[in-house]
């Protein structure tokens, strides 16, 4: 029983990680801007981002799941004041549309770069991607937000020994090229706030939904936790590459593609894919949780929203990805910030209503295994604990007590009569 829940903790974080992972990150054109940019106080900055990501991945999982809300509007209304709720709503729902139509550009960048098709074809493959899985149930959207993840980090780290692996570089010349690249940030403190929270602004709308999927708070937090650090180590290993080789790739549009055509073109082929299946998961977890929020939980009305905005979306890409990356990230960043405030006060402050929580998942999670059981008796006293447990839950009014019963249905921990 053990094992499975750190395999759904791994699988949540695998998820996570493809979220947060789209066109700029997993292309390297992100973290030029961001870190190389400021040649050796960059590459300290990505391990102060890789820390951040590791503790907010955990407090984001860990508050959707707590909360177990069907969109992030829910969740701020119990986290935020009714003003700063209503800003981070209007917020997280135009970055949310922003970064959505980035991501379509940056598909249509990466396909373009790599086998020379026409912008809009790349574009318009995504933007149909992202229509056509919406009509998905939610657990396969899960498994397919997760599936590229593994394959992104055995890459990123052959890139890494290739790059490194026998060979030296004039690292002072690479500092002096890689300061004359433009940014749109006055520091590298800055620079990290402001990234990290564009992270966390194109991941938490879809964050929020990930960790309401899990009933279990714990495996929520181990979710989070692991994601960050694998988040981490592919901004670490990636900066890295990129630093080493800013004379190479300082006017690249896909800095890591042109890395990889130098590797092998098949190679080069491979990793244009996966860039674009991350663009993918992240164009898709931001629209999907767009239009759920628009939607308020009507699953018809959600799908014709999604389908409009993926369509204005599409429109509005032609601005181009490097463009749009330089443009609107660090404004992004800035208003992010409010959320990340918001989040770190709110963890603080619930620290003991989260552990009771916990408790009393962890009880009515126990008498749903008797009570589901073929066997076992659930009497009249195990109907009333049971019963009280769920109106103590902070999330009684969310269907709690029928997603205990069918996770422990799903996961194989009932036996059949």
């Amino acid at each position: 029983m053990q094992l499975n829940l750190h395999k759904k903790a791994w699988k949540i974080a695998l998820a996570y990680v493809g979220i947060i992972v789209g066109a700029g990150l997993s292309s390297g054109q992100d973290l030029m801007q961001y870190f190389v940019s400021f040649g050796y106080k960059g590459i300290i900055g990505v391990l102060g981002l890789a820390a951040l990501n590791m503790i907010f991945g955990k407090i984001i999982l860990g508050t959707g799941c707590y909360y177990h809300a069907d969109s992030h509007d829910e969740v701020l209304a119990q986290i935020a004041h009714p003003l700063t709720k209503k800003i981070l709503d209007i917020t997280l729902v135009l970055s949310g549309f922003v970064i959505g139509f980035v991501m379509i550009a940056g598909a249509g960048s990466n396909l373009q770069q790599q086998f020379n098709l026409p912008f809009w074809m790349g574009g318009l493959i995504c933007s149909l991607l992202i229509i056509l899985v919406s009509f998905f149930d939610f657990k396969k959207i899960m498994n397919v937000l997760g599936i590229f993840t593994p394959i992104l980090i055995v890459m990123i780290l052959g890139i890494f020994i290739y790059t490194f692996w026998g060979k030296t570089y004039d690292f002072n010349e690479m500092n002096a090229i890689a300061q004359t690249l433009p940014s749109s940030l006055p520091n590298i403190w800055i620079s990290v706030l402001n990234y990290f929270s564009l992270c966390a602004i194109t991941a938490v709308s879809m964050a929020f939904i990930l960790g309401s999927s899990l009933v279990r708070i714990k495996v929520a937090k181990e979710g989070g936790l692991i994601g960050g650090f694998l988040i981490g180590l592919i901004i670490t290993l990636a900066t890295l590459v990129l630093f080493a080789k800013v004379n190479v790739v300082k006017d690249a549009q896909i800095p890591m593609l042109v890395l990889v055509q130098q590797i092998s073109p098949v190679f080069a082929t491979i990793y244009a894919f996966v860039i674009f299946a991350l663009i993918f998961n992240t164009a898709f977890s931001l629209f999907y949780s767009l239009a759920s929020r628009l939607a308020k939980g009507n699953q018809k009305k959600m799908r014709l929203y999604l389908i409009g905005l993926v369509m204005i979306g599409y429109a509005l890409s032609f601005v181009g990805f490097k463009q749009l990356i330089s443009g609107f990230y660090p404004i992004l960043g800035y208003l992010g910030m409010v959320l990340l405030v918001v989040l770190l006060r709110s963890w603080i402050v619930s620290r003991k209503d989260r552990q009771q929580e916990q408790k009393v998942r962890q009880k009515l999670v126990k008498l749903a295994q008797i009570k589901l059981h073929p066997n076992k008796y659930f009497g009249k006293k195990e109907q009333i604990e049971y019963k009280r447990l769920e109106n103590l839950s902070v999330a009684k009014d969310e269907n709690i007590v029928e997603d205990i019963e069918q996770t422990l249905i799903q996961e194989g921990a009932i036996p059949n009569s």
